[in-house]
């Protein structure tokens, strides 16, 4: 939950060095991107830190920001809730709406015409789950075409891919993929891998231009 405060070099160098998570690198890179009434998503609520994140970085006195958080899991909803129960005032959680739905679907839950500054990805199973559920490929795909779609102009797509079980090298590859996929005149792709460290969590980032 204080992963908000943690500069971009911090982060870097504690993940480099096995101190802080790959979760906290996003964290401060959404940092730089993300503003006091700016409309994110989370689109893989899991135990709601994200959430949470990104609802401290949008909320302010005026309302305007939101946080549009989505999962298949309904256990990760209600975990999510519980967080932001405890750790967010009444008014701040008024800017969070969360569904159950997949993350493919996300051009459902968010409004026509929403500008989307951020949409984060933690990509594999819910911690503490059932880990035979997890995110796949083709829906994965579907989900970051969607979001490239609803991003606004100097938004950012932020994805955190665990490798460390199966299927997950495979839907690194999707994200990959599509990140390559993507025209250099709009859109600035770059990733953060551990080389000997096999099963750290790979993070993508696709800058919108």
């Amino acid at each position: 939950m204080g992963f908000v405060g943690v500069a971009p070099d911090e982060a870097l160098m504690g993940l480099i060095t096995g101190k802080r998570k790959a979760t906290e690198v996003a964290h401060s890179v959404w940092k730089n991107i993300v503003r006091k009434g700016h409309t994110v998503i989370d689109a893989t609520c899991g135990n709601g830190y994200d959430t949470l994140a990104l609802l401290k970085m949008v909320a302010d006195d005026s309302g305007r920001g939101c946080v549009y958080g989505m999962d298949i899991q309904s256990t990760a909803l209600e975990s999510t809730s519980f967080l932001l129960e405890g750790s967010a005032d009444e008014n701040e959680r008024k800017l969070v709406k969360l569904s159950l739905v997949c993350h493919s679907k996300m051009e459902d839950v968010v409004p026509k015409g929403t500008p989307v500054r951020l949409v984060a990805f933690n990509l594999g199973y819910l911690p503490g789950g059932d880990k035979s559920i997890i995110t796949r490929s083709p829906t994965t795909l579907m989900a970051l075409q969607a979001a490239s779609r609803l991003l606004d102009s100097g938004g950012l797509i932020s994805t955190v891919v665990y490798v460390g079980h199966p299927g997950g090298r495979d839907e690194l590859e999707t994200v990959q993929s599509f990140a390559s996929s993507l025209p250099m005149e709009s859109w600035a792709s770059c990733k953060f891998e551990m080389i000997n460290r096999p099963t750290c969590p790979v993070l993508v980032f696709l800058l919108k231009k």
